[in-house]
């Protein structure tokens, strides 16, 4: 009995052994796809303190009933609306031709939703958008693929807002020359409007 212990234990050995080789070949998600938006936590934040015992998820740390976070009411977010001031950095990836359309957009979506724009020499600016792009033609249809990193006056990432939109080629061309105005006008709202629901949701 023993020596069959002995064997039994060897064998799970060499299964923990070679699941952690096969684990190195495997490619990790966060190796072919942005990186999810995170800000360090401070030292001595929420972050450092245990979490809730499971048995008890109605209860924070202390001990105390849990509270709901206070819903932002839509003049809070206006008001921070009206307080931001936007610099768009130049785009990285899109043609001339394609990133014209987008940033027109970009300042038009912008008024709409009470967003101040800001030079490229401002230095009042609350909020830096940069942009990153990239077209990919297959078949009849073109995909733009896209990236945006919000960052503070300092240099800090803020926030990432990322996705891709699929649309017909146009004049049957290849990559941006297939690429229509309203394709990039489209991300530019959205982009507008997923930066205002970031900053409405921080309003609280």
């Amino acid at each position: 009995m023993r020596r069959s212990h002995v064997t039994t234990v060897s064998l799970l050995v060499a299964l923990a052994l070679g699941a952690c080789t096969n684990a190195k070949d495997v490619l990790e998600p966060s190796a072919i796809t942005p990186p999810a938006t995170s800000t360090p936590a401070p030292q001595g934040s929420a972050a450092a303190v245990p979490a809730p015992s499971p048995a008890d998820p109605a209860t924070t740390t202390s001990g105390a009933p849990a509270t709901a976070p206070t819903p932002v009411t839509p003049a809070q977010s206006a008001a921070v609306l009206s307080k931001t001031r936007l610099q768009i950095a130049p785009i990285v990836g899109a043609s001339v031709e394609a990133a014209t359309p987008l940033t027109a957009e970009l300042q038009t979506r912008a008024r709409q939703r009470g967003i101040t724009l800001a030079g490229s020499t401002d230095q009042t600016a609350t909020h830096v958008l940069k942009g990153y792009f990239s077209a990919i033609s297959e078949g009849k249809d073109t995909t733009v693929i896209y990236v945006w990193d919000v960052y503070d006056p300092a240099g800090n990432r803020l926030h990432r807002i990322n996705g891709q939109m699929k649309a017909p080629s146009v004049n049957g061309a290849d990559s941006w020359k297939a690429v229509s105005p309203a394709t990039m006008q489209a991300i530019a709202d959205q982009t507008i409007d997923q930066f205002a629901a970031f900053l409405g949701g921080k309003a609280g």
